[in-house]
């Protein structure tokens, strides 16, 4: 053993760093863990995988330290999922993405209070989740998982199997997003093949990389069954909404920008544009009420998708906002 051991630590899709173990490798599993916890600031419970080269250098999970030596690759595979009801499994990525999921638009806008209460979407997780799939999809694939234990055999998925998978991921990518961008599509193909290793292709440098793509294409037609059911997300950018001076393809595209949980929800269930434009007639009344805050709060809530859609599929002055919802223009629903 010598005096000091180096190992390439991969952190995630796109981060690595040098680990230095003195004096040399430690004897347990266990203690290079917490080693490598401390010099590579990991604060979620993780487990380790190294590169075996009995298996083409795929990753295995590190059980002995016999496994390893110095200069070895080692990779952090994350474990802090709290798992869903329907038992999800989460992969964790290197928050660097920002820059990507930011819009650029020129227009300026109203920020919107954006009431837990009318939520349509969560913000993507650092944490994305693999869905269980359909029962027999689940089937084939622990077959396909033995056979890959057993000889490193890779899974070429049948039509059936493979549109089955997208589906999965597809229902799990809108309650965050219609409009992911290309690195999130990354994160939730490699997901895939971190979660399902039988499911990686061969001759891709990812491993991923066809996944992505069907990702890609299977989405552009779930929006397009989101637009025929009445999605408003999808409708707003409609070229059949648009008057005649605005029907190019590529004009005043509107997308959610950077932090916008709350893009274009749909109504509350049980009302309807009359009841919510009614109780927005009321708060004009409200307003001038003294000790009434709660109820124009409330009220406020209640009514933000009306007032997230006027914003969005108009695209008012703000002296027309102003005039139409006061309220909006107090402290207590200024962002």
């Amino acid at each position: 053993m010598t005096a000091q051991a180096i190992l390439r630590v991969i952190l995630g899709s796109d981060s690595s760093q040098r680990v230095m173990v003195s004096p040399g490798l430690p004897s347990t599993v266990t203690e290079l863990e917490a080693e490598i916890k401390t010099q590579c600031k990991i604060m979620e419970p993780f487990r380790l995988q190294f590169m075996d080269t009995l298996f083409g250098n795929e990753f295995v999970n590190l059980t002995s330290m016999a496994e390893i030596q110095n200069k070895a690759t080692i990779k952090i595979v994350y474990t802090s999922c709290q798992l869903q009801d329907r038992g999800e499994d989460r992969f964790s990525f290197p928050s660097t993405s920002a820059p990507d999921d930011t819009s650029t638009c020129g227009d300026s806008t109203v920020s919107l209070s954006s009431p837990e209460s009318t939520s349509s979407r969560s913000s993507w997780p650092d944490l994305f989740c693999i869905p269980r799939f359909i029962y027999d999809a689940k089937i084939k694939l622990a077959k396909a998982h033995v056979a890959f234990k057993e000889n490193g055999m890779l899974l070429i998925p049948d039509p059936k199997l493979k549109s089955d998978i997208l589906q999965g991921l597809i229902q799990e990518v809108v309650k965050h997003t219609v409009y992911p961008t290309d690195s999130k599509f990354d994160q939730v193909a490699e997901a895939l093949i971190l979660k399902h290793p039988c499911l990686k292709e061969k001759g891709s440098p990812s491993g991923y990389a066809g996944w992505k793509m069907s990702l890609k294409y299977k989405l552009a037609n779930y929006r397009t069954h989101l637009w025929k059911v009445g999605c408003p997300e999808l409708c707003v950018n409609s070229l059949k909404n648009n008057p005649p001076e605005k029907c190019s393809p590529a004009f005043d595209v509107k997308r959610p920008k950077s932090g916008e949980v709350d893009y274009c929800p749909s109504l509350p269930l049980g009302e309807s544009e009359q009841s919510l434009e009614k109780m927005r007639v009321e708060i004009l009344s409200d307003v001038k009420k003294r000790n009434n805050r709660e109820t124009v709060m409330g009220k406020m809530n209640r009514t933000f998708a009306l007032r997230r859609q006027e914003v969005i599929f108009d695209g008012p002055m703000i002296c027309n906002v102003q005039e139409r919802w006061p309220a909006l223009f107090h402290p207590p629903e200024v962002i």
